[in-house]
């Protein structure tokens, strides 16, 4: 099928790409920009006056819930949310049940995603068996199987030996391992960040000790294995501060945020909202400052939405009893387009740390408008105003504080290897 994106404001980063032309898409790739090719002919005209057109999103964490959570989510309703929010490739965590620690679970969840067709799905594996942080899980048959990373997300190892082993092993077959570091014990029943507001509400802080102490021991171990290593959804000052040293240092290790964390502080969990219960916590006004600093200067390459959708009783309950989490998916753009309304960020900055800047962590050949490349589109009009509800929201998980909010920023269409996946 022939598709033409006509005059819409065509932003590409990866090619320092930013002028307003039409895009020519053929046989699932990008064949032409500007210059319609010999003997094309459009089988659909996509008008993006107006809007922008740039690469689909990749978001770097997810959390499906199929298979075995699914009255939480599936597969079929997140990957129409991430299609309605531009997103056109989900990394998605290992603690489904059963884990994504075998071969047959994580084709599982690819084969399903790949017959359901909205987004493409490239599953993190179990770092050690059962993500209980005592045995090696079998990585290499898992990247056999298509498992992009492995992480042990926040479950704790059991000594840093078991660590140190997994990452040399990591480290010898060249696999990307995912840390989203916390001190399990430091972090023990706590459900905010430790500070000031925890104490007046009389809930059970996480200090930041809890992260920077394990990006400490984590970055040692990355160093002394030389294993390819990315610190996932950041939330302290201190550790952007760590992370730039070590980067500073040689180390190639890479670091991302959720998009909550950059705009909401701990202050938000005032009224006992538990939308606002999320993993890592929401911190303090300084670490917020120090996560946007560490974006715009690089140390924190790429911006993730941390989707964990949730059914409605799992946030029915006091706030430090409810299960931590924020459906993102969909305000993921609408959200980070305010980094750029803020003056945080130009336009072509945050378009990069959505596209092509997860894309090199993956080590993707991806996240790109190239000619030749896979026609994976986003097409957006940063203007339009829309009003979060749960009828708005394609994700089972209508757990966010943005409920009632009117964002500023709506995907018109998205496309994935050329097909239409969402048009509205």
């Amino acid at each position: 099928m022939n598709i033409l994106i006509s005059d819409g404001r065509v932003i590409d980063p990866a090619q320092s790409l930013d002028q307003i032309t039409d895009l020519y898409i053929s046989q699932g790739e990008i064949c032409a920009i500007g210059a319609a090719p010999e003997g094309f002919h459009a089988d659909e005209v996509i008008n993006a006056e107006g809007q922008i057109v740039c690469p689909g999103l990749i978001d770097l964490c997810t959390t499906l819930r199929e298979p075995g959570q699914t009255r939480k989510g599936t597969i079929a309703s997140e990957t129409a949310a991430a299609a309605a929010g531009g997103i056109t490739t989900l990394v998605v965590t290992p603690d489904t049940s059963p884990i994504v620690e075998t071969a047959a679970v994580a084709e599982l969840i690819q084969d399903r995603a790949s017959d359901i067709g909205f987004a493409r799905v490239l599953p993190m594996g179990a770092l050690t068996q059962g993500l209980h942080g005592e045995q090696l899980a079998p990585l290499h048959g898992l990247a056999s199987s298509g498992c992009i990373a492995f992480t042990n997300l926040r479950r704790p190892f059991g000594n840093s030996q078991i660590l140190l082993r997994c990452l040399e092993y990591a480290a010898t077959h060249d696999l990307l391992v995912v840390f989203q570091a916390q001190d399990a014990a430091l972090a023990a029943n706590g459900c905010m960040h430790d500070d000031t507001t925890s104490t007046r509400l009389g809930l059970n802080g996480i200090p930041e000790a809890a992260e920077t102490i394990e990006v400490s021991r984590c970055l040692l171990l990355v160093e002394q294995t030389g294993v390819r290593a990315h610190f996932g959804q950041l939330s302290c000052e201190r550790s952007v501060r760590m992370i730039e040293a070590a980067r500073e240092r040689g180390l190639q290790v890479s670091a991302d945020v959720a998009i909550q964390n950059l705009l909401l502080t701990d202050e938000s969990v005032n009224g006992f909202n538990s939308a606002y219960h999320v993993q890592p916590p929401l911190r303090s006004q300084l670490d917020r400052a120090g996560l946007r600093q560490g974006l715009v200067t690089g140390t924190i390459s790429a911006i993730c939405s941390d989707h964990q959708p949730h059914d409605p009783i799992a946030k029915q309950a006091p706030f430090a009893a409810t299960e931590p989490g924020m459906s993102g998916l969909e305000t993921l753009l609408p959200l980070s387009l305010r980094l750029v309304e803020q003056q945080l960020l130009e336009l072509p900055q945050l378009i990069e740390s959505l596209t092509i800047a997860p894309a090199r962590i993956l080590g993707l050949d991806a996240g790109t408008l190239e000619v030749g490349s896979q026609a994976d589109i986003c097409v957006f009009d940063p203007a339009t105003e829309w009003t979060v509800s749960e009828d708005s929201l394609r994700s089972a998980g209508k757990n966010t504080p943005f409920l009632g909010q009117t964002l500023k920023g709506q995907v018109k269409a998205t496309l994935m290897d050329g097909r239409i996946v969402f048009r509205r």
